[in-house]
């Protein structure tokens, strides 16, 4: 039976949840600046390419550090993150779809 190392599985979700929130309010930011720029793919690309490369150079620090149950509790809270991030923008956006 294998053990369950919580302390390493509570590191894991603390900075998944930091990075999660990160994660998504630079999408949050990315998209509205990206509305005002003239090329805005291009914003958004370097925008994407950048938080990616955050996320997974946190998940892969926090790996290697706090071995396989950090980061199962790391992807757990950046999926509960992204669960409360999806919730909020469905609550902000118009009720026919389009504005």
């Amino acid at each position: 039976m294998t053990s369950v190392d919580w302390n390493a599985v509570m590191v894991g979700a603390a900075a998944g949840l930091v990075m999660g929130v990160c994660f998504f309010a630079g999408l949050a930011l990315g998209v509205r600046y990206a509305l005002r720029s003239t090329s805005p793919v291009k914003f958004l690309s370097i925008s994407a390419a950048l938080r990616i490369s955050a996320l997974l150079g946190g998940g892969w620090i926090i790996a290697g550090q706090g071995g396989p149950w950090a980061a199962l509790g790391y992807a757990a809270a950046f999926l509960v993150a992204r669960l409360i991030a999806t919730t909020f923008a469905r609550i902000g956006a118009p009720a026919g779809g389009s504005s």
